[in-house]
């Protein structure tokens, strides 16, 4: 009885992804059902730093699997990434009596956990740290699904939808920006749902003469007067881009920088669901005296991994997927459909 897991902490950090509330819903209603207390820690580690929390129950997280952002708010905090931070948080942690804290978010979010889970080893103190992945960016080496892509590719599907109405009626070109500084997955996902004539992204060194702007001649040979470059943040500013195409093609490109926009709206089924999984898996690691894991979506199957592990794992974009594009525009054959 006495390992028993009494009472955890849950926090969101880092960027907000459509699904986090979904993922609070589950560790707490899990808990409860477990017999565990839960404690809300609000703003990420920095409220971690400063006491900022509220007790949670089940009702508390009702009616927010629907709603995108968070509940608990988010922050990313530069004094949590000091040891004095650091043993700050530890202090709150002492103080709430914690065995353990789920944290949802990315990359940066497990290495905070990791980092703290040290110190308070250091210090004798027996607190788990269990990450949940949550970024539209789905660059989270370990897992091959993150919380929050889906949404975000419907929300950039659906805006580059109604974007295409206007072009088609200007006979324009338009150039749209998406999220995904390191990553290309969002960009690439986006593109071929939209059928693009061109996709940009970080993995893939672009030659704009030969990938985007010949693209553009062959789709106007062959008839079509509107035309969709979609470009992941990471692989150049969408402004330069469409300014290079003006200077090799003649054509006057409009930019839409879609932005936080992505970030937003009501979680799709699919980030529900998931964040509903990866939720229970993390309270169930807890209860089982886990310590430093991450819950991964692995060919469908949700799995707890060790913390260092996963940290160390990287994925590389599917670049069949990039092949698929080409091929049904027809790049390669002259012929535009």
């Amino acid at each position: 009885m006495e390992n028993r897991v009494r009472r955890i902490g849950v926090l969101t950090s880092g960027g907000d992804a459509p699904g986090m509330n979904a993922a609070v819903r589950a560790v707490v209603r899990t808990a409860v059902n477990e017999g565990i207390q839960c404690v809300g820690i609000r703003r990420g580690w920095s409220g971690l730093i400063n006491s900022d929390f509220v007790q949670l129950g089940g009702s508390d997280v009702s009616h927010i699997i629907n709603k995108g952002g968070t509940m608990l708010y988010t922050a990313r905090s530069q004094e949590f990434m000091t040891e004095e931070g650091q043993m700050k948080a530890l202090t709150t942690c002492k103080l709430l009596g914690l065995d353990g804290i789920v944290a949802i978010g990315g990359d940066g979010t497990f290495r905070g956990a990791l980092a703290l889970s040290r110190q308070a080893a250091n210090a004798g103190m027996g607190l788990e740290v269990v990450g949940v992945p949550a970024t539209i960016d789905n660059d989270i080496g370990c897992s091959h699904y993150t919380i929050g892509f889906d949404t975000a590719c419907n929300t950039a599907i659906e805006s580059i939808d109604k974007l295409r109405d206007t072009m088609q009626s200007h006979e324009r070109c338009s150039v749209v920006e998406v999220m995904g500084r390191h990553a290309g997955y969002l960009a690439l996902y986006v593109g071929i749902a939209v059928g693009a004539t061109a996709v940009l992204i970080p993995e893939r060194q672009v030659n704009l003469e030969e990938d985007v702007v010949e693209n553009i001649r062959r789709a106007r040979l062959a008839g079509t007067t509107h035309y969709m470059v979609v470009v992941a943040e990471g692989a150049g500013s969408a402004f330069e881009i469409a300014d290079q195409i003006h200077e090799m093609s003649g054509i006057d490109p409009r930019v839409t920088v879609l932005g936080h926009i992505q970030r937003g709206g009501s979680p799709s089924a699919r980030d529900r669901e998931t964040a509903s999984r990866m939720g229970f898996a993390a309270v169930h690691a807890l209860k089982a005296r886990k310590g430093n894991r991450i819950i991964a979506s692995q060919d469908g199957r949700i799995v707890d991994l060790d913390m260092e592990e996963a940290l160390a794992m990287t994925k590389s974009l599917q670049m069949d997927r990039y092949d698929i594009l080409e091929a049904l525009t027809n790049n390669h054959r002259g012929k535009y459909l």
